[in-house]
């Protein structure tokens, strides 16, 4: 998130893309939302200023069973891309005077890119209250304005809002960032965007990340998580995702998704999940399936638990034709910590197998991204300042009524009404 220039006629186009979900080489379809970048340099500030945009980083989930993507041709979702440079540049000038207003660098998010760190959101919080609005040259239009919330408690909350919309009415984006403290070592800080373009793309994304002591151990924790959506303004397609990330201070660390598209005809949905408990004992799975209009459905699902070695594995694919004909294969493992392997599994058409093998057991016992990580890549958040408490004030420890479990303790599969 930032500020710079009024121009957000984006233009997004969905990819088909192949995901390999299984060992059994099941494969399940997804769509992918993109949008080219463009990058231009600052000048003198003396004539004018023109935007960077920004480049978020892509996080790549830490699943030991990656999902490999392949993609396609580009499905255009709108416009010929000569058209869509024509029409940004129309609502976006290349160069505009110093303090004319915020110049948005918003884009669309991009699918199955997890949750950004801090420093690629580019959260910058105004000192001052503003009020302000204003016109471009081109005609189009921005707002912003930006303040300070006092609570019980402590609760301070300092968030930025800022606008932008062309002289037609045809392209707008939004965008909010804040920071949140009170006096029991709460600290968040957050991101929403959104935005549309001339051909009707829409898109909406958020971004929390928050500092806490748990109400259990009563350790430190840091936990962040991401909504993103995108929706085609010309065709049946959209995707949808939930991403979620917790930590504390003895390595305790959950993660997970929730993931959904469409492409017209098809859909398809997603879910994973990491639990470590910081003393060696994890827990991963994977649930994925995808539907037609025609009524052919497919999926594949695992999951593993481990501990010291010891551990098993298990999943099932599937595939059901559109006459309601059913077809499956589920298999297993059995990990003795001890080098030998029980293997065992089936299938509707008449496939067994039932072996122990020698074979060396793997799995992650710790993530690959823990706590010392997130600490130090959230300089931002642990540098939020509350306010000074007055001598013999203390404060309320009520963390049921924390509000950082509204960000996402619910991992229901439910989606916005845009997608459903």
């Amino acid at each position: 998130m930032a500020a710079t220039s009024s121009g957000l006629s984006a233009h997004l186009h969905f990819k088909l893309t192949r995901l390999h979900i299984s060992p059994l080489h099941t494969t399940v379809y997804g769509l992918q939302l993109s949008k080219k970048k463009r990058r231009t340099v600052g000048v003198s500030p003396i004539t004018c200023c023109c935007s960077d945009s920004v480049v978020k980083n892509e996080q790549k989930s830490s699943q030991s069973h990656r999902i490999r993507v392949q993609a396609t041709p580009a499905l255009p979702f709108a416009s010929p891309q000569s058209r869509f440079v024509s029409k940004q540049e129309k609502f976006s000038p290349r160069c505009t005077p110093r303090n004319s207003g915020p110049q948005s660098r918003d884009t669309p998010p991009k699918r199955d890119t997890g949750i950004a760190n801090e420093k690629d959101w580019g959260i910058n919080l105004l000192n001052e209250n503003v009020n302000e609005s204003g016109t471009n040259e081109d005609g189009s239009t921005w707002y912003r304005e930006s303040g300070e919330d006092l609570g019980e408690n402590g609760y301070r909350c300092r968030w930025t809002r800022m606008s932008g919309r062309s002289h037609d009415d045809t392209s707008e984006w939004k965008e909010t960032w804040w920071e949140k403290s009170d006096w029991t070592g709460y600290k968040e800080l957050g991101v929403e965007k959104s935005g549309r373009n001339a051909e009707g793309d829409s898109w909406w994304e958020t971004w929390q990340e928050v500092l806490h002591q748990d109400e259990w151990s009563n350790l430190a924790r840091i936990e962040r998580s991401a909504q993103k959506q995108a929706k085609s303004g010309t065709e049946n397609a959209g995707w949808y995702e939930k991403w979620w990330e917790k930590y504390d201070a003895k390595g305790w660390t959950e993660k997970g998704a929730h993931k959904y598209g469409r492409l017209n005809e098809q859909s398809w949905w997603e879910k994973w999940g990491e639990h470590y408990d910081g003393r060696g004992s994890v827990l991963k799975w994977t649930d994925k399936w995808a539907e037609t209009e025609l009524g052919t459905k497919w999926g594949d699902k695992w999951e593993e638990k481990f501990f010291a070695g010891i551990g098993s594995r298990q999943g099932e694919t599937w595939h059901v034709s559109p006459s309601g004909e059913r077809w499956s294969r589920t298999w297993g493992e059995e990990h003795f910590g001890n080098g030998k392997v029980h293997k065992y599994g089936r299938s509707t058409t008449g496939e067994s197998w039932d072996i122990v093998v020698d074979e060396e057991t793997y799995y992650e016992a710790e993530p690959h991204y823990g706590w010392a990580d997130v600490v130090g890549d959230s300089t931002q958040l642990l540098s939020i300042k509350p306010r000074e408490r007055p001598p013999g004030v203390y404060p309320n420890l009520d963390f049921g009524s924390s509000p950082a479990s509204s960000a996402d303790d619910d991992h229901s599969a439910d989606l916005p009404p845009s997608l459903q």
